[in-house]
């Protein structure tokens, strides 16, 4: 069995430890949502705090990769963990001041988020070309996949959870996740490792700019959906009395995607990447459309989890078409240019999403989330066409 062997490669230790420390990413965003809007009283301004997050993210994430591939990845997550940790204990203490502060601290926050995930998945990159198995990398990011899915359902959820203790709870438990799970496995990264020892002074090898940045975008759109679900349902929860429930509901979005994300190791090899791309674009468009029905239906959970199974197998195309164009001594930057493109596409879901629910409700922020699918429809087809052009030239 696939993920059988590739537990022999890093060690047990490393899989919790892993998962672990991505809890905190996954929980900043809707954390930070659940302590502004407490603290101002505004879904908008709680919409652009965590916009600010986002696109602070989406500008340290690529700066954070390149000095990943110079310097090493144990250096770069160590640093980037610890400011992180400082910069959201700055954010509690801003929610007591005012407006200006929170925002600054939000944003501070977002810059020096750990690139956690495109970290671990170069990391698997090296160590399964190192062990001659590169035919693992597939399964490998389907486990990532399925581990950030998982993630996703237990960062929203401890969120719904911690909520009922206080809106500064969520984040200061993201505070403590950073310190006691992902410096650790920060450090533990190059331990072992097949990482290559490279001289800063040295050339490196240009990136496809084009290529990428059209992930970028893919990425950026599956983000916006992402940013607009979380207010859609931190507003449809208040709309229905349960405040604390938004948490748990996110979580429903991510049930049926972390078992769709599993499912994924095992697609046939003739159901080829590109064509895989295209499909599960298609099948994101209806899953944001179910989303609509299930609000104006009054079945939001059910419609949730039914389109929770489309993002998965939609992100590890992402994550597989830009490890393949990326050039081996430019992987890390690469994936976390991809990414960046997630707290960016969040951060616009979430400001856009927080102004249709200030003035229609929970059901105005649900319209965001087709719109941005549509995109990534058309963006998937037109990549696609001109590959095919590419190759018939």
């Amino acid at each position: 069995m696939a993920y059988r062997s590739l537990l022999r490669v890093p060690g047990a230790a490393f899989f919790p430890l892993g998962f672990l420390a991505r809890l905190p990413y996954a929980t900043s965003s809707l954390a930070t949502l659940v302590l502004v809007q407490a603290a101002s009283g505004s879904y908008a301004f709680a919409g652009l705090a965590a916009a600010a997050q986002g696109i602070a993210n989406a500008l340290g994430a690529p700066i954070a990769g390149a000095l990943a591939d110079r310097h090493g990845h144990r250096l770069v997550g160590t640093v980037t963990a610890l400011a992180s940790a400082a910069a959201l204990t700055a954010l509690v203490a801003a929610s007591h001041t005012g407006r200006a502060s929170m925002l600054t601290a939000a944003a501070l926050s977002g810059l020096t988020q750990p690139p956690v995930g495109p970290l671990v998945r170069v990391h698997w990159s090296r160590l399964l070309h190192a062990r001659a198995r590169p035919d693992l990398i597939p399964t490998a990011f389907s486990y990532e996949a399925t581990a950030d899915e998982i993630s996703f359902v237990a960062g929203p959820a401890l969120v719904g959870l911690l909520t009922a203790l206080g809106p500064t709870a969520p984040t200061l438990a993201a505070i403590a996740l950073l310190v006691l799970a992902t410096l650790p496995f920060a450090l533990s990264l190059t331990q072992g490792s097949t990482e290559p020892r490279q001289d800063p002074r040295a050339a490196r090898t240009p990136l496809p700019r084009l290529p990428l940045a059209a992930m970028f975008l893919a990425m950026a759109a599956m983000g916006t959906i992402f940013g607009a679900v979380q207010t859609g349902v931190t507003a449809y929860s208040n709309e229905s009395g349960h405040p604390g429930s938004a948490g748990l509901l996110y979580a429903v979005f991510g049930i049926g995607s972390a078992l769709a994300g599993a499912a994924c190791a095992w697609l046939p090899a003739s159901f080829t990447l590109r064509r895989r791309y295209v499909t599960f674009a298609a099948t994101l468009l209806l899953g944001a459309l179910t989303l609509v029905a299930g609000e104006r239906g009054h079945v939001l959970p059910a419609a949730m989890a039914v389109a929770g199974v489309t993002v998965a197998p939609y992100l590890i195309s992402l994550y597989a078409l830009t490890e393949r164009l990326a050039p081996a001594d430019r992987a890390t930057i690469a994936l976390t240019i991809l990414c960046a493109g997630g707290p960016l596409g969040t951060a616009t879901g979430q400001a856009l999403a927080g102004y249709l629910a200030d003035g229609h409700g929970s059901g105005g922020a649900f319209l965001v989330p087709p719109i941005a699918a549509v995109m990534a429809f058309l963006l998937a087809v037109t990549v696609v066409l001109a590959h095919s052009a590419r190759t018939r030239r």
